[in-house]
């Protein structure tokens, strides 16, 4: 039997019938028909955007195919902090999951993802919930600090976190990540590959982080393994 959908799903859907949209990241099976955020059966149209034809989860062409009935999108193979040649308000909703951690200048990245969307246009944002990750023995990042790193125009070549993320990631809840020489080598060469987690979220630094990079956070629910799942609009 496939997973129940998310409690909040019916709100999703004025945002998702038929609109334009853009992935960072993709594509993602939690999106996919059958799973517990099916946006990719609704959306009407999808470009995605990566930061190489070849990462550590996918391969990537220059079009992107996220539903067999509809027609591909294009791939942008960009940072997802810097859109660049992506117009002002292109978009209806922008889809981002599980890739937001991995960013080292998250606000920069919002500001980029408000910024091509139309006005009142929407995000569907899924981020791990630390406690249920490699993550747990971390504390929730400050969402000053996030704030911080934009201000300084922190760059996505950042390793501000390695000494905290050496003495504390769960290598027993990450089997991808090999052995510590293997995790230390990996982490070291993150620039190249985007494995990191930067910064870590719960429901409380999450929707601040929203909340003032710009954003209506309108929807939040937990869903197991580590699923929060956020419905967010360009605030007016």
């Amino acid at each position: 039997m496939p997973p129940a959908r998310i409690k909040s799903f019916e709100k999703y859907l004025p945002y998702l019938v038929g609109k334009c949209g853009l992935e960072i990241g993709g594509p993602t099976g939690i999106f996919c028909e059958g799973d517990i955020l099916p946006v990719y059966q609704y959306i009407g149209e999808l470009d995605n955007c990566d930061f190489s034809s070849s990462t550590a989860w996918a391969k990537h062409s220059e079009s992107f195919t996220f539903n067999p009935r509809k027609a591909a999108g294009k791939t942008f193979f960009l940072d997802g902090s810097e859109l660049t040649g992506i117009s002002n308000s292109t978009y209806d909703v922008l889809l981002s999951s599980h890739n937001l951690e991995h960013l080292a200048n998250p606000v920069k990245a919002l500001t980029e993802w408000r910024r091509v969307l139309k006005p009142n246009g929407a995000l569907v944002l899924i981020l791990p919930y630390f406690r249920a990750t490699f993550d747990h023995r971390r504390q929730p990042t400050s969402v000053d600090h996030m704030f911080k790193d934009f201000e300084e125009g922190t760059g996505e070549d950042d390793l501000t976190h390695l000494p905290e993320i050496f003495e504390k990631h769960d290598l027993a809840c990450d089997a991808g990540a090999g052995t510590p020489d293997q995790f230390r080598i990996r982490s070291l060469n993150n620039f190249s590959n985007r494995c990191l987690h930067h910064h870590v979220f719960d429901e409380h630094n999450s929707v601040e982080l929203l909340s003032r990079s710009g954003y209506e956070v309108l929807t939040l629910d937990f869903r197991l393994p580590s699923h929060m799942c956020m419905l967010a609009r360009v605030a007016s």
